[in-house]
């Protein structure tokens, strides 16, 4: 029997997004309510999987040790909720790459990993290029809507992970 998953992105869905990256552990503030909804996505047994653009490290601002250390941090908080991260390092600035989103490698890996039935999975991401990834591979998806009346290609438009969770848990 096939995996059933959520995907999800991570600054501004996880934790606080800083437009000045966040990659340092004391500067990696959880949204409220995300562990909770983490928690009801787990008993109900989806898989975790984030997937994230990390393009600081190809900037040459961080180094994938400050991703590990925040991922670290997010499991110990969290009570390891997290099944996996994928995340790229790059940024078309400095080299092109599939795994980047809105390229769908990252979930294509994912998906041929844990063996993840798309039909019973979801996407939930807080910008465009989360959404557009999830859509060429039809897992449905949830766009937290950080400003009212965002244009956006995703199924849903929610608040905060924890209202996705709920929607989730109602379509299942």
């Amino acid at each position: 029997m096939k995996n059933k998953c959520v995907f999800l992105d991570r600054d501004g869905v996880i934790n606080v997004d800083n437009v000045n990256y966040t990659y340092k552990v004391e500067e990696f503030k959880i949204i409220d309510g995300v562990i909770p909804a983490l928690k009801m996505l787990k008993e109900a047994g989806y898989l975790l999987i984030i997937i994230t653009n990390q393009s600081g490290i190809a900037k040459g601002i961080y180094q994938h040790e400050d991703v590990y250390k925040c991922h670290d941090y997010f499991d110990r908080e969290s009570g390891n909720l997290i099944d996996e991260y994928f995340y790229s390092p790059y940024h078309q600035s400095t080299s092109e790459s599939l795994s980047r989103k809105p390229g769908s490698l990252m979930f294509e890996k994912a998906i041929a990993k844990y063996d993840i039935d798309i039909a019973q999975s979801w996407m939930v991401g807080d910008r465009e290029r989360d959404i557009l990834p999830a859509n060429k591979l039809n897992i449905p998806t949830i766009l937290i809507e950080e400003f009212p009346n965002t244009e956006t290609s995703a199924k849903y438009k929610v608040d905060s992970l924890y209202e996705a969770a709920e929607l989730i848990l109602k379509k299942v």
